[in-house]
């Protein structure tokens, strides 16, 4: 049965997407059947395995005019699938307000699929409003990438009330899978100061692999293709392969 991880920071610009994309990417090379679930109206996971959104998408899966097994398209990965967004998903924020057990529609349309895959790892948009909370509800898990920059904690804070009042009123079994380190640059002190306080304030929770700044992560996505396929022997390759195995490992 598929654990779920949500991957969740409403701070922009930390390499969320590039972390759900890749993880799901690498999952799939080391032999798991993995989903990547594209929760972010901006569709950039769907694009960036290199599949563009049809006419069934999460959006309408959360609405439930479809099952969520409809809308699944496969990827260039043997045992990589996406559930596919775009724009249209801006709208779920307001159309579930007014329904009943508005949270927890993410959670009943995986449930459909849950037993498929190994890993269903969810790309949540970069805000902490309904869809970023049904993720949470959903999810098993819920992995937090940090970039190695100035204010890396700013907002921090607030994702984790909602990880504490999820855990609380929605989610029991809701868990820290990890917080990941990116655009790491050891070659100035800002990274290694920055690196130096993430680990002291989430201690163990801090994954070991680091990501790298690294220029191939940023054109893997305007290719359609995941870093595993554009250049997997590039230190943000080789970074995200090492991320898989360690997430692997620990959910053995």
């Amino acid at each position: 049965m598929g654990k779920i991880i949500a991957v969740a920071n409403q701070k922009g610009g930390v390499g969320k997407t590039t972390t759900a994309v890749s993880l799901s990417a690498y999952l799939a090379e080391q032999g798991k059947r993995t989903l990547l679930v594209d929760a972010d109206p901006q569709g950039n996971a769907s694009s960036g395995v290199g599949v563009q959104a049809g006419r069934r998408t999460l959006y309408e899966a959360l609405l439930m005019q479809c099952e969520l097994g409809d809308t699944i398209e496969k990827t260039a990965l043997d045992r990589l699938s996406v559930c596919p967004s775009d724009i249209r998903l801006a709208g779920a924020e307001i159309e579930l307000i007014e329904m009943d057990r508005r949270e927890y529609r993410m959670r009943a349309a995986l449930g459909q699929v849950k037993e498929q895959y190994d890993f269903i790892i969810i790309d949540c948009p970069p805000s902490l409003g309904l869809l970023t909370i049904n993720a949470l509800t959903a999810a098993q898990s819920v992995l937090i990438p940090i970039q190695t920059e100035y204010y890396a904690l700013e907002g921090v804070t607030a994702l984790m009330d909602t990880v504490r009042r999820v855990r609380h009123s929605l989610n029991t079994a809701l868990e820290i899978e990890g917080v990941l380190l990116t655009m790491y640059d050891g070659r100035t002190n800002l990274s290694l100061q920055v690196a130096a306080q993430v680990k002291k304030h989430f201690k163990k929770q801090v994954f070991r692999t680091v990501i790298p700044r690294n220029v191939r992560l940023g054109e893997a996505p305007s290719h359609g293709e995941p870093i595993s396929r554009y250049d997997p022997r590039s230190q943000g390759g080789l970074a995200y392969a090492a991320l898989a195995a360690e997430v692997i490992k620990n959910n053995r």
